[in-house]
């Protein structure tokens, strides 16, 4: 199935403001790339009006991504905490209807970086008071015309939703009412013993992939099993983009988040083309 491929701003810099925007979006253009992933770190980094002349000029296609941040929680948090995390993620459907982007994507339950251990009873708790607390946004997003794509983590980052099984059992209620899965082949590599059956079993409810190397650098010439996963997105109807989300050593807060200690190229720039071609020719 021919897709759009994109990229993360995130691949260069972070945060994108509207200074920024502009610059990223051209480069991402004439590298060839058919979609743009933005990541709204804050409410107010950059505005639909700067996003919107941007995609005029380039032609890519929006895709909103959100970050939790600390004191972002939706699960064993104070009640003002939860207030927060759920007024910026409304922010971020807000923007995502203004600029066109169909998604709003991101592990939204707990602060990434948070980890507890729990019994199975804590954890269908912990479930239940995730969809408790996610469907107002939901709510707000179906209204919108925008799905919110909840994205399993690995196990350094969360201990809530590793895999895909975690990410049905907590949403199943909400799936297809606002609320869809979105899938990292990082993490995937990390937790699922078959990217393949993975995807799978996410099915239909698949509304976003974002894609990287094993390493965390560009897809392609890793020890991914590229062929399979693609075919599995093929096999489920997952007609969506296919992003390349990595980060820079240079940024301080996303490198120490993802765990970048190192570059994985010898330029972001070429990461970039690089896993473009790659992503063109398989």
């Amino acid at each position: 199935m021919k897709r759009l491929i994109g990229i993360s701003t995130w691949v260069w810099e972070s945060p994108l403001t509207d200074s920024n925007l502009g610059g990223h979006l051209a480069r991402i253009a004439a590298m060839g790339f058919d979609a743009v992933e933005l990541p709204l770190e804050n409410d107010g980094d950059f505005t639909p009006a700067a996003v919107n002349e941007s995609l005029a000029s380039t032609g890519l296609k929006p895709f909103v991504v959100g970050a939790m941040a600390p004191g972002r929680d939706l699960v064993g948090a104070a009640p003002a905490a939860v207030e927060r995390t759920q007024a910026y993620l409304v922010s971020c459907v807000t923007l995502a209807s203004s600029i066109g982007s169909p998604t709003v994507c991101g592990p939204f339950y707990a602060q990434t970086g948070r980890v507890w251990r729990m019994s199975p009873g804590e954890r269908r708790e912990a479930y239940a008071e995730l969809r408790e607390n996610l469907q107002p946004v939901a709510a707000r997003a179906q209204e919108a015309g925008v799905v919110l794509g909840i994205e399993p983590l690995n196990r350094y980052e969360t201990s809530l939703i590793n895999t895909v099984e975690q990410a049905l059992e907590a949403l199943e209620p909400l799936l297809g009412n606002g609320i869809g899965i979105a899938l990292d082949s990082y993490h995937l590599h990390i937790e699922e013993r078959s990217l393949a059956a993975a995807v799978r079993a996410a099915g239909e409810h698949i509304v976003h992939v974002q894609v990287c190397g094993n390493d965390r650098g560009a897809p392609g010439g890793d020890q991914t099993d590229w062929a399979g996963f693609l075919q599995a997105l093929d096999e489920v109807g997952y007609g969506g983009p296919l992003n390349i989300e990595s980060f820079t050593v240079d940024n301080a807060a996303i490198a120490v988040a993802a765990s970048i200690w190192r570059p994985l190229a010898p330029s972001q720039d070429e990461l970039a083309s690089s896993g473009l071609a790659f992503l063109r020719g398989v």
